[in-house]
């Protein structure tokens, strides 16, 4: 096998591993997809499954970005830098819309941290940090997530990153925003779930 069919392979079966899904079925015997906002992702198992599954969704989510990456940078070490973003480029796009679910998936922030950790840790603490003073302002993650994303290509940009990571983070932004369209609607009508709020049981 090509080392380039390994990267593909690799960043999208890793994202692609149905977290949230799969704890749904398992502490719950449901499909989130039904529940809550229907989204795939540790905000929606927070609200239906509590706390500890959302943690957990949470972590594994972002360790499925680190993993792309790193093992790209263990097993592959003198392959060029973009085949590192590559691959964790390919985790995000298997966790939004993976091949266990068919073709369904998450939002891919948690997902998109992990590799952002891997690949720039400094840009992923100032995100993280825009997120959280976002979240605590409004109570809205998913307002702290948009900024984060907003924030992502500037900050590349800023900091002058190699380009494969400034297309990376334009094409990240941009997959994020799209993702996030009924969130977007939810807050201009002003429907959208803050942090700490009950939730419906079924898919809105």
């Amino acid at each position: 096998m090509s080392l380039n069919i390994f990267i593909v392979l690799i960043g999208y079966l890793l994202g692609s591993f149905p977290t949230s899904y799969l704890a749904g079925k398992l502490i719950k015997g449901i499909d989130l997809r039904e529940h809550g906002s229907g989204n795939l992702g540790a905000t929606n198992t927070l609200r239906v499954l509590g706390k500890t599954p959302g943690i957990a969704v949470l972590l594994i989510d972002i360790l499925k970005g680190l993993a792309a990456v790193y093992l790209i940078k263990l097993l592959a070490p003198s392959s060029p830098y973009y085949y590192q973003v590559v691959s964790g480029f390919l985790a995000i796009i298997g966790h939004n819309w993976s091949v266990f679910l068919k073709f369904s998936g998450g939002k891919g922030v948690a997902t998109s941290c992990g590799v952002l950790i891997a690949l720039t840790p400094l840009i992923s603490l100032i995100l993280f940090s825009v997120f959280v003073i976002s979240v605590a302002l409004t109570r809205y993650i998913s307002v702290g997530s948009l900024s984060a994303a907003v924030l992502f290509p500037v900050s590349t940009i800023y900091f002058e990153k190699p380009k494969p990571l400034i297309i990376f983070a334009f094409v990240v932004a941009v997959l994020i925003i799209v993702k996030h369209k009924s969130n977007i609607q939810r807050l201009l009508s002003g429907t959208e779930n803050k942090l700490g709020n009950s939730v419906k049981t079924s898919k809105p």
